[in-house]
């Protein structure tokens, strides 16, 4: 590892707390962050800022105009582009701190690849919008023993938990069963204010740098909660939920990683779309865009087609064969439309 530019973080290494010895642990840890979006954009711009030696951007999405507000790491370019969210995160970051590595990976988080995506990490960062991304980082982290670091965000309302696997309450302690589907508000329903994502991504950032720098410090285990809105700032000692036994944390039962949950068509937090799990296999992109030219307007790259192929209605179609139904909330339709013109 190459020593860190001692100038260019002069001012954190100041930090006592931090320090030089502080400033090279950060420049050796490699960090996963799950969803760059609001949460994981604030986080990684605030990690790449830092002096992080590696970032892995995880991140299944598109930038849209409705996530500029919000989104740090992306421009009207970016959705012009039609670039990933984790490519167009990448090339930011890149811009901002040239010392650093990034892996961006367009891929969703499912039980077949999280192993794999979070292999090597030292810690993970939850920048997701869906509860089956959470709770499968919950089980890759337990059963491997990462620190991770959960947020959440929705309305002015924010919540961040740091969880040591092992040593405090895992995700699955504090929410043991997800909720059904459409039982909770989400930003499509009650909205967010970009404030709450930036504090809320802000807060995770420096729970990841302390556990890289000092590991177990005094906040993991305490689940903080805030509302902007009322500025009502909070936190909750979940250490009596250990001694509850709980099935992941204590009990190794990961019922989502070993594909017993999930793996349905879900609607996209804070947008009228739709992902649809690949059938099995990857894509063609260049013969599918050829394909797809005579249905609608068609813009493609390596990493993704995206077609208008009915009346307000727009597919995109990955490389590793999952899509994206825009216009439509209907996981039905969102399905019918993906076996329509990708006959799967």
């Amino acid at each position: 590892m190459p020593a860190y530019d001692a100038d260019r973080y002069s001012r954190q290494t100041r930090f006592a707390p931090l320090g030089p010895a502080g400033q090279e642990r950060l420049a050796a840890a490699r960090v996963a962050v799950v969803g760059c979006g609001a949460l994981g954009g604030v986080v990684a711009m605030a990690l790449a800022r830092a002096g992080l030696g590696f970032l892995r951007l995880i991140d299944r999405d598109l930038p849209e105009r409705s996530n500029l507000p919000r989104q740090v790491l992306f421009d009207e370019a970016d959705v012009a582009a039609g670039l990933p969210k984790s490519v167009a995160a990448a090339g930011c970051l890149a811009r901002i701190n040239s010392a650093i590595a990034i892996e961006p990976v367009v891929a969703d988080l499912t039980a077949a690849n999280a192993t794999d995506l979070l292999d090597g990490i030292d810690v993970i960062i939850d920048g997701t919008d869906n509860f089956e991304a959470r709770f499968l980082v919950n089980e890759v982290a337990c059963r491997h023993r990462i620190p991770w670091v959960h947020g959440g965000a929705l309305g002015a309302e924010g919540r961040v938990l740091s969880i040591i696997p092992g040593k405090t309450a895992c995700l699955r302690c504090l929410i043991p069963e997800p909720p059904a589907p459409g039982s909770l508000p989400t930003c499509e329903t009650a909205g967010i204010i970009g404030p709450a994502a930036l504090v809320v991504g802000a807060v995770e950032a420096a729970e990841a740098i302390k556990l890289i720098v000092s590991g177990n410090h005094g906040t993991v285990g305490r689940l903080l909660v805030c509302d902007l809105w009322d500025s009502i700032w909070r936190t909750v000692d979940l250490s009596p939920l250990v001694a509850a036994g709980c099935p992941t944390c204590r009990q190794s039962d990961y019922p989502w990683l070993d594909g017993r949950l999930g793996g349905r068509p879900s609607p996209l937090c804070g947008r009228d779309a739709v992902q649809v799990p690949s059938a099995g296999g990857g894509v063609d992109l260049a013969a599918l865009a050829e394909r797809l030219a005579t249905v609608g307007a068609v813009v493609a790259n390596r990493w993704i087609v995206r077609a208008d192929v009915e009346a307000g209605i727009q597919l995109s179609v990955f490389a590793d064969g999952r899509a994206i139904v825009s216009g439509t909330r209907d996981e039905a339709k969102a399905r019918g439309i993906v076996s329509r013109y990708l006959g799967a």
